[in-house]
């Protein structure tokens, strides 16, 4: 959020709005083919898990024909399955919450990993909301009620509130 004032440039004084990814401002007041986008990101982001999953099956078919064992496939399959959902986990209480940066940092190679399990979350985030918007919005309110709070209390000859000397 920034506390941008009128510089008669048609932007209204206080915080603006975080633009979301694939959204920019839209998720404010749901305009400007804001269901449009979320059916495109729903759709998108689930064709791209799809297809994520497709070539993890050329993967897997990989090491079938190199026959490197029963054991390695099962700890291959296991550990997309786990970092996979994981990465649900994890993306999904992104929308609600921000992320610690360094707990972000250290889970990034399971992230990568796992990247089929945050298609998902987001997938299925964009079915009800931009992913991200809720968190969004409560952090616009309350920078929006502080600007209110503070411009009020400006308001007013300060002179008269002291006894009018």
């Amino acid at each position: 959020m920034s506390d941008e004032t009128d510089t008669g440039s048609g932007t209204p004084a206080g915080p603006q709005p975080e633009p979301l990814r694939f959204f920019g401002t839209t998720w404010v007041e749901h305009d400007g083919g804001y269901t449009g986008r979320r059916a495109g990101v729903a759709v998108g982001s689930l064709a791209a898990a799809v297809a994520a999953c497709l070539v993890l099956r050329f993967a897997y078919q990989g090491l079938a024909i190199a026959d490197v064992g029963k054991a390695v496939t099962v700890l291959v399959v296991v550990m997309f399955a786990v970092c996979s959902a994981l990465a649900f986990r994890h993306t999904w209480e992104a929308f609600t919450q921000r992320p610690d940066p360094d707990r972000q940092a250290s889970l990034r190679g399971l992230l990568a990993i796992g990247f089929i399990g945050s298609l998902l979350a987001y997938s299925f985030r964009s079915l009800t909301e931009a992913p991200g918007e809720k968190l969004a919005r409560e952090e616009y309110e309350t920078a929006r009620e502080q600007y209110e709070r503070r411009s009020k209390r400006r308001t007013g000859n300060p002179s008269r509130k002291r006894g009018g000397r």
